[in-house]
């Protein structure tokens, strides 16, 4: 096997629990330091935004976890305007209608399914949702994308399907059965609820800034391989979205207002 169908195997890999588990402890060790160069050549990713130079990571966990130069990623601060809290594309969005069915990929998935509760997901009907797509080539690092405090934080799933067009069309309603984590934030304009959805390996997504109280901007956490950020944002009359479907965007940028 040559090292671009390796990588491909690394980013596509199904939810099997043992190849799962299997891979992340390689991705770990030094054996993988040999497929970062490769990996950063065949997904173009952009090596001089690293804080590091590549030969300063030990494996590709390490890589792909990657920090980004200081003030590379500028914060709209306007205290109305919700940012972007990863780089992703905005592979989906909208108003979340009164039946609590919205398409992705084709598939349809109500707010209970991603909730897991039907009360919590009553503060969202007929909000705005937001899904953001991190390709393996885009920093990997999550951050807050409004002030506020955390209300409630807690985690859901047991398997874990590549969160792709491929992971989308055949696996099992892959945002309802991942591992995710769920963060409602307590914000001046409402709740707005951040889910982090693993998309390779069971358990790939570590959080770091535990405080109740956060800053828009601040990093919450990383995920280890692929991964998708949802957004959910409590019905509000005077919020707009600033972006398109299929947009490209940076960790920062204005993704929507309150008017």
């Amino acid at each position: 096997m040559n090292k671009k169908k390796l990588l491909k195997y690394f980013i596509n890999l199904t939810g099997n629990r043992y190849s799962s588990t299997a891979l992340r402890k390689f991705s770990q060790s030094g054996l993988s330091k040999p497929l970062i160069r490769p990996f950063a050549r065949t997904y173009r990713i952009n090596i001089d935004e690293m804080k590091l130079p590549l030969n300063a990571f030990g494996s590709l966990h390490d890589f792909f976890t990657r920090e980004l130069k200081p003030d590379l990623r500028p914060i709209n601060q306007s205290p109305n305007i919700l940012i972007s809290p990863v780089d992703a594309v905005v592979e989906s969005m909208g108003i979340v209608r009164q039946n609590n069915r919205f398409s992705v990929k084709d598939q349809q998935y109500t707010l209970e399914q991603i909730f897991g509760s039907t009360e919590r997901a009553k503060t969202y009907e007929s909000g705005y949702y937001f899904i953001l797509y991190l390709s393996p080539r885009d920093y990997h690092r999550f951050h807050y994308p409004i002030d506020g405090k955390v209300g409630v934080r807690y985690a859901l799933g047991e398997k874990s399907y590549p969160v792709n067009q491929m992971g989308l069309q055949y696996g099992d309603t892959p945002f309802a059965t991942n591992y995710r984590i769920i963060s409602e934030l307590e914000t001046a304009y409402g709740k707005v609820a951040m889910i982090k959805v693993g998309a390779l390996n069971v358990n790939s997504i570590q959080l770091s800034h535990s405080d109740e109280h956060f800053s828009k901007g601040e990093e919450l956490g990383y995920f280890s391989f692929g991964s998708t950020v949802i957004l959910f944002i409590e019905k509000n009359n005077n919020f707009s979205p600033l972006v398109q479907e299929k947009e490209k965007l940076q960790l920062g940028k204005p993704l929507a207002v309150w008017e």
